[in-house]
């Protein structure tokens, strides 16, 4: 007999419990099943609904299903369909009959709920300590590498150069949006669920907020029915993440280019590359393609939870169940990319020489040559047209534009001194840049300056909220 069939003739068709159970995946949120039902049902006889000494037995077999359940001790069966189901008659064969008593004044509704918001908070804290540790592994590469010139691209096109640091930091800020984005949507899943029952509230005279701040959520859910149909902290979540995986696939993109044979500017360790089966000179950077491809599973579990919350009504639908998958799914593939991601860039061999000698030899210094006019009175719109010239000449004699006399300049302009061989230098065109935000040494290190600041407010950010979440354990 299931725990709810007390209305049912007969029993639910096989094929019914094997195709509607979902312990096969809802048993990661174990500890957090436990975790609530621990201050329920601390609750539940603080306010006088069953005697504490049954709270008191609960809370005690409780603690041993959970440690049974992380031993894999426990049988976990389709038969009792969830986690929740499966914890509870574990209880009851642990304790006898008092143990249905746990229940009293909750439902399974607000109980996966609350699961799912104790899970993601957890790993939201854990994402947001790993994509520090990548910040952290580019800005020492930044560090490193405040005199390194490399072209910059547009269009997959050389544009103008710019230091390699300059181009690490771009990714520093990236991820800073992506922690601020986890940080802030923290507190809209650390809001309880728990006592809005199935749709409409309890009978039982409950203390919501006591469990709430027995668990340190920051408050309750307002509205039963938003409490037990809201899934838009997993939107968000997955929303997030998609981000997150947009970042790191474009950062992969340039690591897979930088190490081939045609740009060189790069050498991944060997630790994170792998070899060919039948090549033996092939080091393919499988993490980085990997890391790459899996952002498109990411995206799909985003599309996946939005198309199946479009046409839901209000309050629970079991359609709802397909809420787990994806975001568990999810959380470990960013999980197991940023693990990759800090070492994989922390001991990466820049090719520093390879880069300059490839802005040495291209035309990324025409816009300087144009500027250069422009500081002579001419209008950026001659001094474009002039510059264009110079490049085709340059292209059709084989030449870059460092390489043409000062008299081959001046037959294209008379402005143009000796002084423009020392304008047009890598390093000049690069420190040219010297405004906020620019890519000149001295505006980079500012960047960098500004970057220890955030995380240091990162790194305070994490440990206030690592302390929430473990703040209640069963295993005490």
């Amino acid at each position: 007999m299931k725990l709810w069939g007390g209305r049912f003739t007969k029993p639910t068709n096989e094929l019914v419990d094997e195709y509607t159970a979902s312990i096969r995946f809802d048993q990661k949120l174990a500890k957090y099943d436990i975790q609530g039902s621990l201050a329920h049902v601390e609750m539940l006889a603080k306010c006088g609904i069953i005697p504490e000494s049954d709270a008191k037995t609960i809370a005690k077999g409780l603690k041993v299903v959970g440690q049974k359940i992380l031993a894999g001790e426990a049988e976990l069966t389709e038969a009792n369909e969830d986690i929740h189901m499966n914890v509870e008659k574990l209880l009851i064969d642990e304790i006898g009959p008092v143990g249905g008593k746990l229940h009293t004044g909750r439902s399974r509704n607000d109980q996966v709920a609350l699961d799912m918001r104790l899970y993601l908070r957890e790993a939201l804290v854990t994402l947001s300590q790993q994509l520090v540790e990548v910040q952290q592994a580019l800005f020492t590469q930044a560090k490193d590498n405040l005199d390194t010139v490399l072209p910059g691209y547009t269009h997959l096109q050389r544009a103008q150069p710019v230091l390699f640091a300059h181009h690490m930091m771009a990714y520093v800020f990236m991820f800073q949006r992506d922690v601020e984005r986890l940080a802030d949507s923290f507190k809209r899943v650390n809001q309880s669920p728990l006592g809005a029952g199935a749709l409409a509230g309890t009978s039982f005279p409950i203390d919501r907020h006591f469990v709430a701040e027995k668990l340190n959520f920051d408050g309750i859910c307002d509205n039963s029915l938003d409490a037990v149909s809201d899934r838009d902290f997993v939107i968000e979540f997955l929303s997030n993440a998609s981000l997150v995986s947009a970042h790191l696939s474009r950062l992969c993109e340039e690591l897979v280019q930088w190490s081939s044979a045609e740009f060189n500017f790069v050498e991944l360790d060997d630790a994170f590359c792998t070899g060919s089966s039948m090549m033996p000179q092939k080091k393919n950077p499988d993490v980085a393609e990997l890391v790459r491809g899996k952002t498109g599973r990411v995206y799909g579990h985003l599309i996946g939870m939005l198309t199946t919350l479009k046409g839901l009504p209000l309050a629970y639908n079991k359609d709802m169940q397909e809420d787990k998958e994806g975001m568990f799914d999810t959380v470990e593939t960013l999980k197991g990319a940023l693990a990759l991601f800090a070492p994989m860039i922390e001991t990466m061999d820049v090719k520093k020489e390879n880069m300059y000698q490839a802005v040495a030899k291209d035309y990324s210094n025409a816009t300087d040559l144009a500027d250069y006019l422009v500081g002579k009175d001419l209008p950026f719109r001659d001094a474009h047209a002039v510059v264009g010239q110079v490049v085709l000449h340059c292209i059709n004699e084989g030449k870059f534009l460092l390489d043409l006399s000062l008299e081959q300049f001046q037959t294209f302009s008379t402005l143009i001194d000796k002084d423009i061989y020392d304008v047009l230098s890598p390093k000049a065109v690069v420190n040219a840049r010297n405004v906020a935000g620019g890519t000149a040494k001295n505006r980079v290190e500012e960047q960098m300056t500004k970057a220890e600041k955030l995380f240091e407010n990162n790194s305070a950010w994490i440990e206030v909220h690592a302390n929430k979440i473990e703040a209640f354990s069963f295993e005490d």
